[in-house]
């Protein structure tokens, strides 16, 4: 069970305090159930940007059902839109240019798997999303259109055709036609949206003409499927039809005159529904990439992708650690190192093992929680601790570091973690935690082989033979080494082993800054590395004398 959401210290528990707080019944007593809503039109890949009002509404839904309230989740695919452009990063572009102006839900995979273009992106997500814990409901909207359940929602935009009208244009520079309708027809002869409405009889029937065949149509709303809303006004209709508790918008949508301002207008105008509580989110960005994310132009990054290099918590935990109306990036660079780190704080701050004020205890702890991907892990590990010492975290650049010397072998970097064969032994490492390690190192070992900066990688020199000429002092130092290591070195402190390679270079006459060069250059074939002493032990003695002992005096 959650600790810290009752000190309302995070967004999404202000926010569920919000919702419950005004959304009520008409005798003011509490809803049976809150909904709150996500969407958007699979008209592309559906990127890291798309997901940030995903995962806020989990976290939101997260936290309602944290206050023992019951919550909804639904997540709409408008794929009823009309596919209007081919992003760049779609193969098959010439055939997919048939289908412009027609539904997205009718043009075809671009990959030949899928039913169709707009199930090649839902399938896409609706496959990843599990894996950072969110399981919302999926609406289609093709099939609500197809299956005419918004019929009454669009007879009820056309009997306020005029008022809506009104509102829309209150923010336009060129007001709308008078013959404007507030509903678009796709075209029973060629499948485009090509169409002009030309008259409603009042009740259920609709004319329209087709502009490429020049062919007229008569349809009855309860039964066509060629009949739907434009954005502006199906938002605040599916508000009314779902009964919306909480939807946010981007800040594009949030801005004066924006889609949300009109949609509030419409939805209680025309549907008598107050919109739901929401707030604005800013973008996401790609760090050294700059600007917004498109999928039309096709320079994105998806939910796959970051999952590559961020376990899922720890993605969680990015947008939990940040509140929905600050813009920030996502890094690929060496901040990954530092990202794991903070996670990893916040991971002892919340168990009490790193001191913390109350009121960072309360905030870290509650950010903490809402990175889970079961409400019920934190409690499990709690449990599974008790009585059995702290926390074993493997430290994201020390994973690193034993994937490099092991050459990618997962499983052996993860076991040669000291301590980590205890601890799963004695119980504090379950099952699940060391499957949690093992996507911890798989994340490690996909950044460094496409993302770490070429002088972090290494790899170990095989050994058994020279490769660089030594004078006699280096010759010295070395061999005053290899007779330190043969006694033994895993006694030794990392500070304590420091000072002793210290003591050697300087006996031997090396500055130090020198002897460390050389012995990186003797192991690694490189300047530098990581930190010497705690490198050295983790190598073990038998590699490194294996390295070393050519070089000696003997």
């Amino acid at each position: 069970m959650a600790k810290f959401h009752e000190n309302l210290s995070h967004w999404a528990d202000q926010n569920a305090q919000r919702i419950t707080g005004s959304r009520k019944n008409e005798d003011g007593s509490p809803r049976e159930q809150y909904t709150c809503a996500s969407g958007i039109t699979p008209s592309g890949t559906v990127h890291i940007g798309n997901f940030r009002e995903i995962i806020t509404v989990d976290l939101v839904h997260r936290a309602l059902l944290d206050r023992g309230v019951n919550s909804r989740f639904i997540y709409s695919w408008d794929d009823y839109d009309v596919f209007r452009k081919i992003p760049k990063n779609m193969p098959r572009q010439e055939e997919l240019e048939k289908y412009l102006r027609w539904p997205i839900v009718d043009a075809p995979d671009p990959w030949a798997k899928e039913s169709s273009y707009a199930r090649a992106m839902e399938t896409a997500v609706e496959s990843v999303l599990p894996k950072l814990g969110i399981r919302p409901d999926y609406i289609y909207q093709a099939e609500k259109y197809r299956h005419s359940d918004y019929a009454e929602g669009i007879r009820k935009a056309l009997e306020h055709r005029r008022e809506i009208m009104d509102i829309l244009n209150e923010h336009r520079t060129t007001p709308l036609a008078d013959d404007w309708w507030p509903v678009s027809v796709f075209s029973s002869f060629t499948h485009k949206d090509t169409t002009r409405v030309l008259s409603w009889d009042g009740e259920w029937s609709i004319r329209y003409l087709c502009e490429e065949s020049g062919k007229e149509e008569t349809l009855d709303l309860r039964t066509s499927s060629n009949v739907k809303l434009p954005w502006r006004i199906d938002w605040p209709m599916r508000w009314n039809y779902e009964h919306v508790d909480f939807e946010p918008a981007g800040k594009e949508h949030h801005s004066a005159g924006g889609s949300f301002d009109t949609a509030k207008r419409i939805s209680k105008a025309v549907y008598d529904f107050d919109a739901p509580v929401s707030f604005k989110y800013d973008f996401i960005s790609i760090k050294g990439q700059g600007g917004k994310i498109s999928s039309s132009l096709g320079n994105v990054v998806s939910i796959e992708d970051v999952l590559k290099v961020y376990q899922p918590e720890i993605v969680r935990y990015l947008f939990a650690g940040t509140r929905p109306n600050a813009e920030f990036s996502i890094s690929f660079d060496l901040d990954v190192i530092k990202i794991y780190e903070d996670y990893d704080r916040c991971e002892r701050i919340y168990f009490g093992e790193e001191e913390a004020n109350e009121k960072r205890q309360a905030k870290e702890g509650r950010i903490y929680e809402l990175s889970q991907l079961d409400p019920r892990a934190v409690s499990r590990k709690e449990s599974r601790r008790e009585g059995k010492g702290g926390l074993l975290q493997i430290p994201f650049r020390h994973l690193c570091n034993l994937l490099l010397i092991h050459n990618g072998d997962i499983e052996t970097a993860v076991q040669a973690f000291p301590g980590i064969q205890e601890a799963v032994s004695d119980g504090r490492m379950s099952e699940e935690d060391l499957q949690d390690a093992l996507v911890r190192a798989q994340c490690a070992w996909n950044w460094i082989q496409e993302y770490a900066p070429e002088d972090f990688r290494f790899s170990v020199n095989p050994g058994g033979e020279r490769v660089l000429e030594l004078d006699d002092s280096q010759t010295s130092g070395v061999s005053a080494l290899v007779a330190l290591l043969e006694k033994g070195i895993g006694g030794l402190e990392d500070k304590e082993l420091q000072d002793e390679i210290y003591s050697i270079a300087r006996t031997a006459g090396i500055e130090p800054k020198d002897f460390f060069t050389l012995l990186y250059r003797l192991v690694i074939s490189k300047e530098k590395g990581p930190r010497l002493a705690g490198f050295l032990k983790t190598l073990g003695e038998d590699r490194v004398l294996s390295i070393l002992r050519p070089y000696t005096a003997s």
